[in-house]
């Protein structure tokens, strides 16, 4: 028998290892470590459990489910950096937005009812402006929410020119669950990246990426 004590000090030991594992990616990248963000999705996962990550230091949590999202985050502290992540229901942005004040960032805007929405809401709100990630679906799979890679830039635009009160902040992909389409969604992604930023005058340094799970997230870096 397990306790929740152990099993909560193993969660811990469990983050201390990825947290390693990215530092060591983001070096044999080349990149920095601290330009790498890591979104402890913790969708499913106790209260008690996503406590004792914060008590060890982590601040960026995401939910995939909003009835989950707006149950946990007033429970904990105001600092957590939330992240709703995957596709978004146009008509559940009032309550995710109204639920969760401290919501950094959504990953999943996928079209642009949900952009026109989300602005809408931001601006009945009064919340500041709020970044958000466009979703492509770089597997193909007809299941996967996310635009085409071909549409990525016109959705983009919309949000950067027609949103104002979102802040277009990069790309997100979800690969299929057993890696298989792994590197070649992040190559498609980061191809994406580049004919966005070209349309939008950015600098691609500005434009985020969001890629890689829990079995490939080395590889992404």
């Amino acid at each position: 028998m397990t306790s929740p004590m152990v099993m909560e000090a193993s969660a811990v030991a469990a983050f201390r290892s990825v947290m390693l594992r990215v530092q060591q990616a983001a070096e044999r990248s080349g990149t920095k470590p601290d330009r790498v963000r890591v979104v402890a999705v913790s969708k499913t996962k106790p209260i008690s459990m996503i406590r004792q990550l914060y008590d060890a230091g982590h601040r960026c949590f995401g939910e995939n489910y909003v009835q989950e999202i707006v149950e946990k985050a007033p429970q904990l502290p105001q600092d957590i950096q939330w992240h709703f992540i995957g596709h978004l229901q146009s008509n559940k942005a009032k309550t995710l937005l109204s639920g969760v004040p401290n919501l950094a960032m959504v990953e999943g805007v996928d079209n642009q009812k949900v952009a026109n929405n989300l602005d809408r809401m931001v601006s009945t709100l009064g919340r500041n402006r709020l970044r958000v990630l466009v979703q492509v679906n770089t597997s193909g799979e007809e299941s996967k929410s996310g635009v085409d890679p071909s549409s990525c830039v016109d959705l983009a635009k919309h949000v950067k020119l027609s949103c104002p009160n979102l802040e277009f902040s990069g790309l997100m992909t979800i690969g299929m669950p057993d890696y298989t389409s792994t590197p070649q969604n992040f190559q498609t992604l980061s191809n994406c990246r580049t004919e966005v930023c070209k349309a939008l005058e950015m600098d691609e340094e500005q434009c985020e990426l969001s890629m890689g799970m829990s079995g490939d997230f080395e590889l992404a870096l």
